[in-house]
């Protein structure tokens, strides 16, 4: 009889012990939105200390089931609430450090939660909030697989989600119902403008690469080879995206032009030596689930370039996703950005928007009397509301202007500006000396192509994610086999290698001759090897725009500040011929001209 008293306490000491774990993780989990999100060191501590929890409960969870299951009545949805909010956390690291690897780890524990079907009986529970909670992780699972480009899988639980959507419509009759269809619209928009071109496999299906420099992340087999020189001394360290376009696709808060440009500032995931899903990290008898060793302990999120296994992770730059911020959202980031530069970083910003234009027929201050780019909608509480005051003109107070950014220049700044207002930002000037480059969008396109970039992305923005499938968009080639498709990528890794042989050959005849044809802001930037590319792919998009038939005129071809030398590179024969044997094989020679087009 002692003996059995004495089991029956030390099972409630276990439920006591699970509840004590379970309400602290939902408390820690829920400060997370009250973290700061800019500035490093303001939120690791916080989210080392969750991460902690949630290793102990998941692993408590998992050595004790069958008391749990019997003494307090563990359902399966809580296994997968819980599994859910580690996913959760995963993720939101991903998004505050950059790091690639911890959303292959989100992924991992939302594909678990699937493969153990822990939501299947939340219908059954007759809990309308219980099914709210299964369609977010359908939500939060779909973008996971986005950034990671599982597309198949992507269609898959876009189907699911909408028959779930469907079951909660007809059993709930709830008033979110008109909403979660709006969310449902906007996945299948997304996808949609995603698929800018299909690559396909012998079977005729559309696949998605991942490694042959189709628009993927940075690879090995995709960085473009650079000669050193002890002038290419920056590195990027810090990034800031801004999605403010209107009318553009955007899912979970961000727009096309983002998703593309977030994952051409990224290096591909790592893949874990480890299976986290392998059944001999689960207990016999017990579901196979996500190792809690995978969970980073604490003090270690955060770390730049942390182990794993002994292996040392390439560091992303660190970056902020801002989807149509206040124009004070906006200048706090920079700032903390700014911040956050260690000695010999580099800032970068990148910005979709749409034009504010001047209507000052004479400017005479660049900074701020030729318009800028929108920013938001949105009213800071200071503005008022008004422009203009007992008659004096005032700018448009949420609107980024050139000026704007002159105090940041104080640093190495790299600057993309893709919008219909692009080329007012090339007159920023260099008071501190310090490296500046900025690209910009052409500020316009030819009519056949406006409506589809307007919604679909931005064409500059894709020629610098995927240079080979904007030439195919522009090109009208709606399709390519894979085999065709890896034979063309052999071209545009011919262009890439050239041009940066041109760049290389450029610095040294300035050096040997005295003659200066290429700025040294960009030989500064060159050996970091996402600045390179993107530099790269600006050349690409320059040179085949000029080509183009359809592109007339300069304001449909990129600029750069400062210039870029046009006979020694722009112009070069060898880089026209390349696009030329590219155009050929496409069956597209039609398309470009016989040699550059003049203004």
């Amino acid at each position: 009889m002692v003996k059995m008293e004495s089991t029956e306490e030390q099972d409630r000491k276990l439920v006591l012990e699970f509840c004590h774990l379970l309400e602290k993780s939902k408390q820690l989990f829920n400060g997370l939105r009250d973290l700061p999100q800019y500035g490093h060191r303001q939120w690791q501590a916080y989210f080392g200390r969750t991460f902690d929890v949630y290793t102990k409960l998941w692993k408590f969870q998992q050595q004790h089931r069958m008391v749990l299951d019997s003494k307090y009545g563990l359902k399966r949805w809580q296994i997968g609430e819980i599994a859910s909010k580690i996913g959760q956390l995963y993720y939101h690291y991903y998004l505050r450090t950059s790091e690639t690897n911890y959303l292959n780890e989100a992924y991992q524990f939302y594909a678990a939660i699937r493969g153990r079907a822990y939501y299947s009986r939340a219908a059954k529970e007759d809990r309308p909030d219980l099914m709210v909670k299964k369609l977010r992780y359908y939500a939060r699972f779909i973008v996971v697989c986005l950034l990671l480009k599982k597309m198949k899988l992507v269609r898959e639980l876009v189907t699911e989600l909408e028959k779930q959507i469907q079951e909660y419509t007809n059993t709930y009759e709830p008033e979110d119902h008109l909403e979660w269809s709006l969310v449902l619209e906007e996945i299948k928009g997304f996808i949609k403008a995603e698929a800018a071109v299909a690559v396909l496999h012998a079977d005729s299906n559309p696949i998605i690469l991942s490694h042959s420099g189709s628009g993927s992340r940075l690879s090995p087999l995709t960085t473009p080879p650079c000669e050193r020189s002890p002038h290419m001394t920056l590195s990027l360290q810090e990034i800031l995206i801004v999605g403010s376009a209107c009318e553009q696709a955007k899912f979970s808060e961000l727009t096309m032009d983002m998703f593309r440009m977030l994952q051409t500032l990224e290096r591909e995931p790592t893949e874990s030596a480890t299976n986290p899903l392998s059944m001999s990290h689960g207990l016999h008898g017990h579901d196979a689930s996500p190792a809690a060793s995978r969970i980073p302990p604490y003090g270690v999120p955060g770390s730049k370039g942390y182990m794993e296994n002994g292996r040392h992770f390439r560091d992303n730059p660190h970056k902020y996703l801002l989807y149509k911020p206040s124009i004070s959202q906006l200048l706090v980031f920079l700032a903390s950005g700014f911040k956050e530069l260690p000695l010999g970083g580099a800032l970068l910003l990148y910005m979709s928007a749409d034009g504010c234009f001047s209507t000052t027929k004479h400017p005479e201050d660049y900074g701020y009397e030729l318009g800028g780019l929108a920013t938001s909608v949105k009213r800071d509480s200071v503005d008022g509301g008004g422009l203009s005051c007992r008659g004096k003109s005032y700018k448009e107070n949420h609107c980024l202007y050139p000026g704007d950014l002159y105090p940041f220049t104080r640093r190495p700044m790299f600057i993309i500006i893709d919008s219909d207002n692009s080329f007012v930002f090339q007159h920023i000037p260099r008071y501190f000396g310090q490296p500046l480059v900025v690209l910009m969008s052409p500020q316009d396109v030819p009519p056949a192509f406006q409506a589809d970039v307007q919604h679909h992305g931005s064409l500059f923005t894709l020629f610098l994610h995927s240079p080979l499938t904007a030439l195919c968009y522009i090109c009208n080639v709606g399709d390519v086999p894979i085999h065709h498709w890896e034979r063309c990528q052999t071209y545009v890794d011919r262009f890439i290698t050239e041009a940066s042989r041109l760049v290389t050959r450029c610095r040294i005849d300035e050096i040997e001759q005295g003659i200066g044809f290429i700025d040294s802001s960009y030989v500064q930037f060159f050996g970091d090897d996402f600045l390179r590319t993107l530099i790269l792919r600006f050349v690409f998009c320059d040179v085949v725009l000029r080509l183009h038939r359809g592109f007339r005129g300069r304001h449909m071809r990129p600029r750069c500040e400062p210039q870029l030398p046009a006979n020694e590179l722009l112009e070069h024969p060898s880089l026209s011929h390349i696009v030329f044997q590219l155009a050929s094989a496409l069956d597209v020679r039609g398309h470009f001209s016989e040699g550059p087009e003049c203004d």
